[in-house]
Formats: structure tokens, C-alpha cells, sequence
């Protein structure tokens, strides 16, 4: 049903400050300034080399605009979505149809850029927080135009996403849908009370998305936590973000063997940030 993790979103209130910020966390600037028209939105965009980040704001009137309005005054700047791609857009919504759940008609989306005037088209299918678990989900799948690629690669820079943590208190319920409904392999389902209990590690297109799991009687519920970005060379990496004014703490071993790691405690738009090389 799925072929990759396409993109992660992080809504934001004010996307030049942010720009600021990620293009300074990043190492590079976007490669993409644009607006969905219809839909009263404005981004930019990030490639890397397995995903790319969106930052996304309100601009207008439009249906993605009130959504983004509504979690901005409900939960603050932060990570707000989660994109799958795929090659089938259609097979992947006849899979859903026939394991018995409503999804609404495929929506066809164009973006902008502001500088070029290229245009890129897809096309979207939007999932119901009844499904999704509350987590703002959709797949996509690209149609035409190509998203730049940033020019200038230097081990200083985030080269791709390791992984996005998502908590939850019904681990088999997260199963059920991550494994069982979209068909992403469980690479990993440890406990580890140090580490916060139960883990489980979903891995698609060299991303993975790491649940902590701590099981309670309350209803379901799942939500977006932090992120984790790889680098070549942490220590090039720390000293830039500490000459660009940000805010990090200092180079140590990670859990993971044979692994650096460090925190960025500012300039991360309320999301708990890791840094990760991987010796």
C-alpha cells in the first residue's frame, strides 16, 4: 500500500521566523516557497534524502487552512502531520475500502513556488482521525514537477531523518493500524523500562517511527512527540549551531551503539529535537 514516509509537517504562525530557524538547524535553506491555492496555506520546504519537511502556515480561507488554525490555537507551534506515499493512490484507497473503512474521494493538489513560478501536482487522500488516532495522516502520491534538490551537500548539514517518536497508551491498537492496516513492517517491539517502557519501531524508506508505549485505562490515544536527525560529523555539526546562536547541549554517546548524539534545545518550533550520527 506504501512505498515511503514522503513528508513530515510542522505547523507554524509565523513561516519566516521558522525558515529562519530550520534553515539554520539544517544547514541549508529551502528549496521551495510556495502557496496551495484553494486551499489557504503557504509553505516551505526541505529536502533530505529520504523525506522532506514541510513547514506549513495559514494564509487564507480554505479547508487545510481551518484544520491548521484549529491545531495552532489548540496546541501551538509543533509537528502536525504525518505523509505516506505512494505509487497507487487509487489501489491504496480500494485496500482501505476493503477492509471495511470510509475514506473520502481522492483531492487533487498544485503548489507554487514563489521564486521560479514552477509548478508541482499530486494527488492526496485524506484519512479520518477515527482511523488515524487523532494524528493528522494522508497519503500522496506525485504527479508532476520535482521538488529541488538543495545545492550544496556539507557534513555539517542534517542529511535525512532517523526517526519520529510518537507516544501512545494502546501499543496493540498502534499495531494494528501502522502494521496490519498500512502494511509498514514492525521491526522491533522491545521493553525497556529505562527507556520508557515499551518500544516499538516501524521502519519504511530508511525512516522509522518509534512508539513509546505506556499502557493506561484511558481511551485511546496517540500524539506526535519529537525528532530525530542524522548528521555526518556531529561535532562539525555542534560547533556550527553553537556560531549561529542555537542553543545545544554537549556531544555524548547515544543508547544505540556506536552512536553520537546531542540536543537542540532552541530554534525547533516546540519539538523536542535529537541530533544522531552514526559511527
Amino acid at each position: 500500500m506504501l512505498d515511503s514516509v514522503d513528508h513530515i509537517i510542522i505547523a507554524v504562525d509565523n513561516i519566516e521566523v521558522s525558515t529562519e530557524h530550520y534553515t539554520k538547524l539544517f544547514g541549508f535553506p529551502p528549496t521551495w516557497k510556495g502557496v496551495h491555492p484553494g486551499q489557504g496555506t503557504k509553505n516551505v520546504l526541505f529536502p533530505l534524502e529520504n523525506i522532506y519537511v514541510e513547514l506549513l502556515s495559514p494564509r487564507g480561507d480554505g479547508a487545510s487552512s481551518e484544520t491548521l488554525k484549529k491545531f495552532l490555537d489548540n496546541e501551538g507551534e509543533g509537528l502536525f502531520g504525518l505523509v505516506f506515499g505512494t505509487t497507487d493512490i487509487e489501489g491504496a484507497k480500494n485496500q482501505l475500502h476493503s477492509k471495511g473503512i470510509e475514506i473520502e474521494n481522492i483531492v487533487e493538489g498544485e503548489g507554487k513556488d514563489a521564486d521560479s513560478n514552477e509548478t508541482r501536482t499530486w494527488k492526496n487522500l485524506f484519512l479520518p482521525f477515527s482511523l488515524t488516532r487523532g494524528l493528522f495522516t494522508f497519503f500522496i502520491q506525485h504527479e508532476t514537477g520535482v521538488l529541488p534538490v538543495r545545492k550544496e551537500k556539507l557534513n555539517s548539514q542534517v542529511s535525512k531523518l532517523d526517526h519520529v517518536v510518537i507516544n501512545t497508551n494502546d501499543p496493540e491498537g498502534i499495531i494494528s493500524l501502522y502494521r496490519d492496516t498500512y502494511g509498514i513492517r514492525l521491526a522491533l517491539d522491545q521493553t525497556v523500562e529505562k527507556w520508557g517502557g515499551r518500544m516499538l519501531f516501524f521502519r519504511l524508506n530508511m525512516t522509522t517511527l518509534e512508539v513509546i508505549a505506556k499502557e493506561n485505562n484511558e481511551d485511546p490515544e496517540d500524539s506526535f512527540w519529537g525528532l530525530a536527525w542524522v548528521v555526518e560529523d556531529l561535532y562539525a555539526t555542534h560547533s556550527r549551531l553553537l556560531s549561529e546562536g542555537l542553543e545545544v547541549t554537549d556531544v555524548k554517546d547515544g543508547r544505540k551503539p556506536n552512536t553520537l548524539v546531542a540536543t537542540v534545545k532552541s530554534h525547533t518550533v516546540n519539538i523536542p529535537t535529537l541530533l544522531i550520527q552514526h559511527l
